[in-house]
């Protein structure tokens, strides 16, 4: 596989578009810390590493709901640096997903954080993702 990162976002995608309420990945470092951002931000209602001896492990997610009208907390996961093509932005050019409604997830020297996060330590980094 070439794109873990668009594996990860497709099958939460996938989950979310079925109406599952757990999804079941395979964990790698960055998809433990890209998950630990979604539940900080409450896009996911939790989620749980399992880690297996000689093996990669998994990563358990419940996906959050509306109770009421059954929509998804995420309306839309889009990739937007890939392997090919890789988008990094500096603290001058940090994307703002739907005026500040939504998040952009970001790698930078300091972690996986949101952009938001990120404005504030005053760092830049390869833009992951957008959640709304």
């Amino acid at each position: 596989m070439t794109d873990p990162i668009s594996d990860y976002l497709t099958r939460l995608r996938n989950a979310i578009k079925a109406n599952h309420r757990i999804v079941e990945i395979p964990a790698s470092n960055l998809k433990k810390e890209v998950t630990k951002v979604l539940f900080e931000k409450g896009y996911i209602l939790n989620y749980k590493f399992e880690d297996v001896a000689n093996h990669q492990g998994t990563i358990k997610i419940a996906l959050k709901y509306n109770p009421i009208t059954k929509a998804s907390a995420i309306k839309s996961l889009q990739r937007i640096s890939t392997p090919g093509l890789r988008k990094y932005s500096g603290i001058a050019t940090m994307p703002r997903v739907i005026n500040g409604l939504g998040i952009a997830i970001l790698t930078t020297s300091k972690g996986v954080m949101t952009d938001k996060e990120a404005r504030k330590l005053n760092v830049g980094g390869e833009v992951l993702c957008y959640v709304y």
